[in-house]
């Protein structure tokens, strides 16, 4: 039943929503690979270069160029696959793929559809302490369009635009296009998938996968069908929206809830779900018509005249095997394995980007816990206030193992630690020349501490009466009195110490 115009329509809560519908969720992520040359061509794929200013002949489509296949991105198409598991085709093709868009200077994307490079595979992702397994139907190769740049509009989007622009510096980079099954059942997973595939490339070397940069972008398929009580058939598939080009972990997140809402509240109302494509609006958090959703069949694929087959021996891949690095998976169970660290641990290590660093940290020398605290509690907010990455800064894993070594062996204090730091990162040198020239190291003498302390206690005889007369907490001023008298070069627990035995207690 079609509602009246008249009808109101109430907007559930996704709690709502996901308690009666339950979310199908399938994903497209379009990764490109970093070789230093396009996929078809020899042009240079280095980003932020001027407009139009790395293309030639055959990445502009023009008559008479023929493309030739790069090598090297073959070789990082199987690592990818074979990262996630999948069956490598020992032979496969490109095809062209029909359709008009003004970033694309063929009018036809060189691409794989009937016969893709890798197949059959899966990503296992945690959320929540529970493993969720995606299956991946296919990884594929093709060429990445150019760039749009629409101006004059509101939104940046076509719609209101007075006139665009064509980039295609980046049409014919390598682009793989990785496709699951229609596994994932919740925003929080969806953007789980997509983090940890993007840690995997990362770890693999295959590409800066900078989702602020379109290096990784992600294609949400969503679609619900009615809950079914247990042991009841599920439910059928229902019709599918496919909101475009996220470009963040949390526009993942945000647009696929969104969608869930959107089209419960349209199921509610008796209303149909279009297959279409939709744009995301970080602003709003919300989604809006882009196009009708073209089947297969509409963008008229047909094999690429063009390219040879590839025809991938046995030998060939498994030379490719034999470089696989160790995976985020097998690492996360590693280090908290060797190191005793967390999963959150993990996660905040990574998140903050000194999950490396920390290890190196360690294998440099430094205690599990230290190299931890430094690298995320203050190197991290340090590289956050200079707006660099925690790598970018000029301190290394050497220097924190020397001065997390400094304060273990009782010469520095965190405070004093901390101005170390400072130094290094001025460029005044390591960590102990720094140390020598400011004149940092804590006092060892304990003639000159012992004579700190009596001139405190003489300067406040009131408060060093309390603490003479049981009341030891009151030692907290005169123990910052003595730090400050010491220029901060001594240990505070040595200081109240040895003021409270000054004063009998």
């Amino acid at each position: 039943m079609t509602p009246s115009a008249t009808t109101a329509v109430t907007t559930p809560t996704f709690d709502d929503a996901v308690a009666r519908y339950e979310p199908v969720i399938g994903l497209e992520t379009h990764v490109e690979l970093g070789t230093a040359s396009k996929m078809f061509c020899g042009c240079s794929t280095v980003f932020g270069a001027d407009p139009n200013t790395q293309v030639c002949p055959t990445c502009l489509g023009l008559p008479g160029s023929l493309p030739v296949v790069n090598e090297a991105a073959v070789r990082f198409a199987v690592m990818i696959g074979l990262a996630l598991n999948c069956s490598i085709s020992p032979w496969c093709r490109f095809a062209r793929k029909n359709y008009f868009y003004p970033d694309m200077p063929k009018n036809f994307q060189i691409s794989q559809y009937d016969e893709p490079l890798c197949e059959n595979g899966w990503l296992d992702v945690e959320v929540d302490g529970k493993i969720h397994r995606v299956g991946i139907t296919r990884v594929h190769m093709e060429e990445d369009t150019g760039k749009s740049l629409h101006v004059g509009g509101a939104t940046g989007r076509i719609h209101g635009a007075t006139h665009s622009l064509v980039d295609y510096n980046r049409a014919g980079i390598p682009l793989i296009e990785i496709v699951t099954e229609p596994d994932v059942r919740s925003p929080e997973v969806a953007r789980a998938y997509v983090d940890e595939l993007r840690e995997l490339c990362r770890a693999l070397t295959v590409s800066d996968v900078r989702m602020e940069q379109g290096s990784l972008r992600c294609d949400a398929n969503v679609s619900l069908r009615p809950r079914t009580a247990p042991g009841e058939p599920a439910a059928p598939y229902g019709t599918r929206s496919e909101t475009k080009n996220l470009n963040s972990l949390r526009s993942v997140e945000r647009a696929v809830r969104h969608e869930i809402v959107r089209q419960a509240t349209r199921l509610d109302a008796g209303l149909r779900i279009v297959q279409e494509t939709r744009h995301f609006d970080e602003a709003s958090g919300t989604t809006s018509t882009g196009r009708s959703k073209e089947e297969a069949t509409d963008y008229r694929y047909f094999p690429e005249p063009d390219l040879t087959p590839l025809a991938l021996t046995h030998e060939y891949v498994d030379a490719v095997r034999a470089t696989i690095p160790e995976l985020p998976a097998q690492r996360r169970a590693r280090l908290v394995g060797d190191y005793g660290f967390t999963p959150t641990d993990i996660v905040n290590m990574r998140n903050a980007g000194v999950l490396d660093l920390v290890e190196e940290t360690i294998a440099a020398g430094a205690a599990v816990e230290a190299a931890r605290k430094w690298w995320l509690n203050e190197l991290a907010r340090r590289a956050a206030d200079a707006g660099v990455t925690p790598t970018g800064l000029a301190i290394g894993p050497f220097d924190v193992a020397r001065i997390t070594e400094m304060i273990a062996d009782g010469d520095l204090t965190d405070a004093l630690a901390r101005t170390v730091i400072d130094g290094v990162l001025a460029g005044e040198g390591t960590p102990d020349e720094v140390v020598a020239g400011r004149g940092l190291k804590l006092v060892s003498d304990d003639g000159a501490l012992t004579e700190a302390v009596d001139a405190v206690i003489a300067a406040q005889p009131a408060i060093a009466d309390k603490v003479r007369g049981g009341k030891v907490n009151a030692v907290g001023p005169l123990v910052g009195a003595v730090m400050k008298a010491m220029k901060g070069q001594a240990d505070p627990g040595t200081v109240r110490k040895l003021l409270l035995e000054r004063l009998g207690q």
